[in-house]
């Protein structure tokens, strides 16, 4: 009774086997290769999938995502007989699953040698400026040749990218030392073209502020002459108006001449020639009023005399 009790145990344990080799389940984004006896028979999709257990075998499950490989610095001599290191990122993606894994042996080891050999020569056509600058056209380049490839691999390459190009320390000395040299001679000539430009301004603020201040000038000295005609005009047409005769003017006259004398620091009194004729006229005005009581009478002028020389 044991002994069927066994058997019937390990009929289950096999049965239970059977239904998990006969069940596979693929997840999405993936694929698996099946071989019976050895040989290919098909590729399981994403989802539940049934086998002959026993018989037909996983040989290879492949991812069907596109994939992020990097490869370490490789040094390339470029035309000019320079060594850079250049590191690559690879962006791939598996089209035909059996392809991957029958075609080639080791995809990802192939598609790095194979990136190594063409970048090499491409590089080996160029110098160390256009390879510093070209980055663009490299990875057109790479790419092209790296897709071609891989077709018959079942794999299609969709990015090629360049993480880094590193020349030599000398020649990145050399390249510092040019860039820093090209911005200070950038930095003189902003600094002269800007002292330039200060010292135009300034000059036209000057040329500006002289002819505004000449301008000025001019119409201040053309309205104090405005003015001063002005006045003139004004003192003229009183005294016409007032009908002042030569006497008055004798008399205003001789009270100017104090105000003349006013000050500390007139040590020098000029009398004007025409203090006589002043006089004359005053002196006129006066003799027709007549004498004033109590004043006295102005004696006659003597008359000049002039000895006569002695001719014996």
């Amino acid at each position: 009774m044991s002994a069927i009790i066994i058997v019937l145990i390990i009929l289950v344990v096999l049965v239970f086997i059977a239904l998990i080799k006969t069940i596979q389940v693929i997840p999405q984004a993936s694929a698996a290769i099946v071989e019976r006896f050895g040989r290919y028979t098909r590729t399981l999709n994403a989802g539940l999938n049934i086998v002959v257990p026993f018989i037909d075998s996983i040989r290879n499950r492949i991812d069907l995502r596109e994939q992020v490989v990097p490869f370490p610095p490789q040094p390339v001599i470029t035309q000019d007989n320079l060594v850079v290191n250049i590191d690559t990122v690879i962006y791939y993606q598996v089209t035909d699953a059996r392809a991957a894994t029958y075609e080639v042996a080791s995809y990802i080891q192939a598609i790095e040698q194979l990136t190594v050999t063409t970048l090499r020569n491409i590089i080996g056509g160029m110098d160390l400026e256009r390879t510093l600058t070209s980055r663009e056209e490299i990875n057109a380049a790479l790419r092209g040749v790296l897709d071609e490839a891989t077709g018959k691999w079942g794999i299609r390459v969709n990015r090629v990218e360049l993480k880094a190009i590193e020349p030599p320390t000398s020649i990145q000395d050399s390249m510092e030392k040019q860039m820093r040299a090209d911005r200070d001679k950038r930095a003189a000539i902003l600094t002269a073209e800007g002292i330039r430009q200060s010292q135009i301004l300034t000059a036209e603020g000057e040329k500006q502020s002289a002819i505004l201040r000449a301008e000025g000038e001019a119409k201040a000295a053309a309205l104090r002459a405005e003015g001063e005609a002005q006045a003139i005009r004004t003192v003229f047409e009183s005294i016409h108006a007032g009908d002042a005769d030569q006497k008055l003017l004798a008399y205003q006259y001789l009270q100017m001449l104090p105000k003349i004398a006013e000050g500390d620091a007139n040590k020098l009194w000029i009398v004007p020639s025409e203090i006589g004729d002043a006089l004359k006229g005053l002196s006129g005005a006066m003799g027709n009023f007549g004498p004033m009581a109590g004043a006295p009478t102005p004696a006659a002028p003597a008359k000049e005399r002039r000895e006569q020389p002695n001719i014996d």
